[in-house]
């Protein structure tokens, strides 16, 4: 399955002044996908930490703010080094701890090296602790649900969208493509887009 966030998160990695990011987004719409395909795809390793599934995690945070600290510490649960530029450190669902959350900024200030990506709820993070939130300090973007032009290339229909993207005039559109297109648009709709559910329908099908 590919993401056009794909290219925006090489983008990111890419920056010279890099923020940590925070990748918002509703329930079951692809984010902890995204970043670990992300990391998958670009880094050597990737550090995943669940702050819902590990709720004891989040007490690395409250007790130290010391970035070297912490980092020793997340090693250790990860079972193996975690390395500047090379490992890709993933926050998932994030919201869960206002300490982890407010810690991003003493990443920003100093440790910089360290590439942090976090995953959140949109209603959890805007219930944040004002005072726990790093303005300024992370760069945030939202995950929507799938397009129709990524449900098409998850379908294998890349003829599909290079149709799609040579349209240049409003005209009846030939059988030959309308007849496909309307039957991958009710199952686009059907699953709304989401990832799971995309997955799911189009396994049935193959």
């Amino acid at each position: 399955m590919e993401r056009y966030l794909l290219k925006y998160l090489l983008g990111w990695k890419n920056k010279k002044y890099r923020k940590p990011l925070i990748l918002k987004g509703v329930r079951q719409v692809g984010k902890t996908w995204l970043l670990k395909e992300f990391g998958s795809k670009y880094y050597e390793n990737i550090a995943y930490f669940n702050f819902e599934e590990s709720k004891e995690l989040a007490d690395y945070f409250k007790t130290t703010k010391d970035v070297k600290r912490i980092l020793q510490n997340l090693a250790f649960i990860n079972g193996k080094p975690i390395l500047p530029e090379k490992t890709l450190i993933i926050f998932d669902e994030i919201q869960e701890s206002n300490d982890a959350l407010n810690t991003l900024k003493y990443f920003y200030e100093n440790a910089p090296e360290y590439h942090i990506v976090c995953a959140g709820s949109l209603l959890g993070i805007a219930l944040s602790k004002p005072s726990s939130f790093p303005v300024g300090k992370v760069d945030l973007i939202n995950i929507m649900p799938m397009t129709f032009t990524e449900f098409l290339m998850a379908s294998g229909d890349g003829n599909l969208i290079q149709y799609i993207h040579s349209i240049n005039t409003i005209e009846p559109i030939p059988d030959i493509f309308f007849n496909p297109l309307y039957e991958k648009l009710k199952i686009y709709h059907m699953t709304g887009g989401m990832p799971e559910p995309v997955t799911t329908t189009l396994d049935k099908k193959r």
